[in-house]
C-alpha cells in the first residue's frame, strides 16, 4: 500500500507535471489478479484499484494499519466498473453487476473479490475511511439509487447522478459515495466548481476510450492545474483544490467524500470568471 502525504496550496502551485501526478494521481491498475491500494493522509483515505481476473482475491491486512483486518476501525464502499462480479464479505456473496455499489462497514472481518467469466472480467474501485460506528453490509443497484438529471446539451455538460451512500440512501459513518454519467456530446463535470474545506474528495473516471482523456483541473481558483486523466484513473482532490473536468469525449466517474459532514450539497461555488 502507498502512502501519500497531504500538500499545500503553496507548494502545489510550484508543481510540474511529474510532481502533480507523482502526488495526486492513483493510477489504473493495468495488471490482472491484484490489489492497487493507496492510503491519502487527507482524511485517512484509502484508495483501491482490485483486478480479479483468474483469482479471488482477499483485501490485504495491511501492517500500515496497525489492524488485525482491514476493516476492523473502517468501512468500505466499492462499485463495480466491468463486468460481471461477486464481493464476499464474511462468507455473504454480494454479485455486482457494472455500476453497482456495496456498502461494507465497520468489523467486516474478512473480504474477497472474484469475476464471474475471466474473459469479462470485473473491476472494482473501493474507498475506505475511518469509522467509529458499524452500520449494515448492504448493496444497491445502479437501478435502485435514484437518478438526478442536472446539466444542458448546450453547456455540454447533461448529466445523470446516482447517489449510492449519503444521508438519505446507504448509511455510513462518514463516507459519501456516487456516481456520474455524461450524456453523449457533454463533456464538462461539475461546472462551476467548487471547493468545500470540510471534506476530501476522490474522483475515478471511466467509460473513457482508449483514444480519448479527460482533463482534470485541481488547484486553487486562481492557481489552476490539471491532470490528464485514462480510463479507471482516480484523483485525489484537497479539501482546498476546486475539482471539475472537461474530457474529449463524454464518460463517467465516481466520487466518493469523507471528512466533516456528509452534505452532499455542501459546496462552496466558484464562479467561472473567477478562475486563472
Amino acid at each position: 500500500m502507498e502512502i501519500r502525504f497531504q500538500n499545500s496550496p503553496k507548494e502545489v502551485a510550484g508543481m510540474d507535471t511529474a510532481d502533480l501526478r507523482a502526488s495526486f494521481l492513483v493510477n489504473a491498475n493495468q495488471n490482472k489478479d491484484t490489489i492497487q491500494l493507496v492510503y491519502s493522509h487527507y482524511d485517512r483515505v484509502i484508495i483501491g484499484h482490485i483486478k480479479p481476473v483468474l483469482q479471488q482475491l482477499e483485501l490485504p491486512v495491511e501492517e500500515e494499519l496497525k489492524a488485525d483486518y482491514f476493516l476492523e476501525r473502517r468501512e468500505a464502499g466499492i462499485i463495480n466498473l466491468s463486468g460481471e462480479g461477486v464481493v464476499i464479505a464474511d462468507g455473504v456473496e454480494y454479485a455486482l453487476s457494472k455500476l453497482d455499489c456495496l456498502y461494507l462497514g465497520k468489523g467486516t472481518r474478512s473480504v474477497s473479490f472474484q469475476s464471474k467469466d475471466p474473459e469479462q472480467p470485473a473491476y472494482f474501485f473501493l474507498l475506505s475511511v475511518p469509522a467509529h460506528q458499524t452500520y449494515p453490509n448492504t448493496k444497491m443497484s445502479n437501478a435502485a439509487a435514484t437518478p438526478v438529471h442536472l446539466g444542458d446539451m448546450l453547456t455540454s455538460n447533461k448529466r445523470t447522478i446516482y447517489k449510492y451512500i449519503h444521508l438519505d440512501g446507504i448509511k455510513s459513518c462518514q463516507l459519501v459515495m456516487g456516481l456520474t454519467i455524461l450524456e453523449p456530446g457533454s463533456v464538462w463535470n461539475s461546472v462551476p466548481p467548487h471547493t468545500h474545506t470540510r471534506r476530501m474528495e476522490v474522483y475515478c473516471y471511466f467509460d473513457v476510450a482508449a483514444k480519448e482523456r479527460v482533463f482534470h483541473f485541481m488547484g486553487e481558483p486562481r492557481e489552476t492545474r490539471h491532470i490528464v486523466m485514462q480510463n479507471y484513473d482516480a484523483v485525489i482532490s484537497a479539501p482546498w483544490s476546486m475539482h471539475f473536468g472537461c474530457g474529449t469525449s463524454n464518460y463517467g466517474f465516481i466520487w466518493g467524500m469523507a471528512g466533516e459532514n456528509q452534505l452532499f450539497a455542501d459546496m462552496d461555488q466558484v464562479s467561472v470568471p473567477e478562475i486563472l
